[in-house]
Formats: structure tokens, C-alpha cells, sequence
């Protein structure tokens, strides 16, 4: 009786804060048409403080979706382009000395923003992906002897080109695991595409509105911190991440197809994730659905498969597929 009580305040509370969710998808879509799927991953993101590793070929508004969505919510945004010659100090900023006063003074880099576009960030070398590692994982950059926190709320949406492989340093897997999503960005539709073709040909780009304040955006990760998760959920959340490690143990057959399963950080972005998903379908609780729709993104970059998995061609998809058929869903 209390836990339905409970359901009930919380249902009202995520009814009421997240009334701004469809405000922002209805300014989205007047710059980007299509893309539905990612633009709920940036959401989701956005809320839950996570950041999000986009891969697609070029062409597909990657760029213009993250600029729209920082637009949208009145944050300040800033998009570099990694190349091999980039320099850690090119991102987080350098010590600049002041002959006139015989002193250094801090400049700091374009990292100092709330949303960061890092646009093909495997074409940047280690150096950097490490400077942006503190980043991410500290929300704080070291410029000479002193720590310099982030912006709040601070977001990371970077790049990647899955093909074109020429010149790019792969993501070593300590990084890509701080990325809390990897979303794969289709081709859309015939229909959309000649939805695009109308919208875009010989018009000017329409002016995106702030419709959404900063402060709204951290009231409503309180919201999604709120939002209830049954046991049997979270118990769900754990078995589908120890079966990435121990696949027999849980009836999914692909022993010997996985060398490394999910770390724990997985488990807590997917619980965060499902959350977040719950509260863009304005529900103040968490049910399997949510799992299953957000996990292939929150799992897919984080299990290294075996030599024996590419040699049948398995893809990290395929054993997420097996995941999701043969461990039991409450």
C-alpha cells in the first residue's frame, strides 16, 4: 500500500516536471527531421549526466542535432574538430604568459562549455583522448598546478565514423567505457528523406529557440533520480550484466564468443538509463520495456569479443540479442 502510494506521488511528480520533453522535441524536429531514436539518446543523456558516443557515416545531421539540441536548452556549446595534430592545451586550455606584468595567466580551451561536440573524436591521439578522459570522468581539467571544475551541467557528444579507418586512433576501452551510450545513427527513411529534401532545399535554417532553461534540466535529473525501480527490475539489470561474463550460467549461448563482459559502471548506467527512459515516457516508474529498449545502447560498446566471435562473423548485437532472448524478464 505504501509502495503504491509512493508510485502514485512519484507518477504525479515526473507528469508534471517532464512536460518540457515534448516542448524540446517538437523545437528539435523543426531543424532535424527524422532521427526520433537519437535525439531520445541525447535526451536521455542530457538527464542522467551521461555522455553519448554517436557512429554513423557522415551526411546524417550528426553535427546539426547536438548544435539544435544546445540551442534548444540555452546552453553554451562548443564543437571541435579532432584531427592527428591536435594538442592536449588545444582542448583544455594553456598557461599564457603576460610580459607586461611578467606573470602567467590561465586561457582556458573550449572544453569550458555545458555541451561539447567532439566531432570525430578517433582521428585525435592519445595525448588528447586522455586530457578529455579527466574530463569526462571528473567533470574538472588540470591547467599547470590547479584544477579547474566544468560547467553544470556538462555534456560530451562525440563522433565517430565507422568507416574511413585511415588516420583515426581507435578509442582505447578505459575511455569508451566512460561513454554511457553508443548510438548507432541510421539512414532515415525514403519518406524522411524526402521530408529532408522539402525542408532544407533553398531555405534558410530556422532559428532555434531556447524553450528549455539549464535549471529545468538539473530539476528534472532529481525527477529521474526519483523515479521507481522495483527489486525484480534491478535484479533484471544485474543478471543481464553477469550474463556478459558468465553466459552459460544464464542459458545464453555464447560461451567462448565474449573475452571481456560489462563492468560494473554498466549496471549503474543501465538502471540510470532506464530511468531516464521512464521519465521521457512521463512515468514515475521503471518497467522491463525500459531496460530492453535502452540496453543494446548502453551495452553494445562494452563487451570485447572473442577471436572466435569474429571468426562467425558475431557482432556485439548479435550477443546482446542473445541476452535479451534468454535471461529471464520479470
Amino acid at each position: 500500500m505504501v509502495v503504491a502510494q509512493e508510485i502514485a506521488e512519484i507518477n504525479a511528480r515526473v507528469a508534471a516536471e517532464s512536460q518540457f520533453v515534448e516542448v524540446l522535441k517538437s523545437e528539435i524536429a523543426k531543424a532535424v527531421v527524422g532521427q526520433t531514436r537519437t535525439v531520445e539518446r541525447l535526451l536521455i543523456g542530457l538527464l542522467c549526466g551521461g555522455h553519448v558516443l554517436l557512429e554513423g557515416v557522415p551526411g546524417l545531421a550528426k553535427t546539426l542535432l547536438v548544435k539544435t539540441l544546445a540551442s534548444a536548452i540555452q546552453a553554451s556549446f562548443r564543437r571541435l574538430q579532432f584531427t592527428p595534430d591536435l594538442l592536449p592545451a588545444d582542448l583544455i586550455g594553456t598557461m599564457i604568459y603576460q610580459q607586461e606584468r611578467g606573470t602567467f595567466t590561465v586561457k582556458k580551451g573550449p572544453i569550458f562549455a555545458n555541451v561539447v561536440l567532439a566531432d570525430e573524436i578517433n582521428r585525435s591521439p592519445a595525448k588528447v583522448q586522455s586530457a578529455l578522459l579527466e574530463a569526462m570522468q571528473e567533470r574538472q581539467v588540470t591547467i599547470g598546478d590547479a584544477t579547474y571544475p566544468l560547467p553544470d551541467p556538462f555534456l560530451v557528444l562525440a563522433t565517430q565514423n565507422p568507416i574511413e579507418q585511415e588516420g583515426t586512433y581507435p578509442l582505447p576501452e578505459a575511455q569508451v567505457d566512460r561513454f554511457m551510450l553508443k548510438v548507432k545513427v541510421d539512414y532515415p527513411s525514403k519518406e524522411q528523406e524526402r521530408a529532408i529534401l522539402d525542408h532544407v532545399a533553398g531555405r534558410e535554417p530556422p532559428r532555434i529557440l531556447p524553450v528549455v532553461t539549464l535549471d529545468q534540466v538539473l530539476k528534472a535529473r532529481t525527477a529521474v533520480n526519483a523515479i521507481y525501480m522495483d527489486e525484480k527490475i534491478k535484479n533484471y539489470i544485474v543478471d543481464l550484466v553477469f550474463a556478459t561474463r558468465m553466459p552459460a550460467e544464464y542459458g545464453v549461448p555464447a560461451e567462448g564468443l565474449v573475452d571481456y563482459g560489462a563492468s560494473p559502471r554498466c549496471t549503474i548506467y543501465l538502471a540510470q538509463a532506464a530511468r531516464a527512459l521512464a521519465f521521457l515516457r512521463h512515468r514515475g516508474h521503471v518497467i522491463p520495456d525500459d531496460v530492453k529498449t535502452i540496453g543494446p545502447d548502453v551495452l553494445r560498446h562494452r563487451l570485447i569479443l572473442s577471436y572466435e566471435a569474429e571468426a562467425e562473423e558475431k557482432t556485439p548485437e548479435d550477443i546482446i540479442g542473445l541476452l535479451f532472448d534468454n535471461v529471464e524478464v520479470p
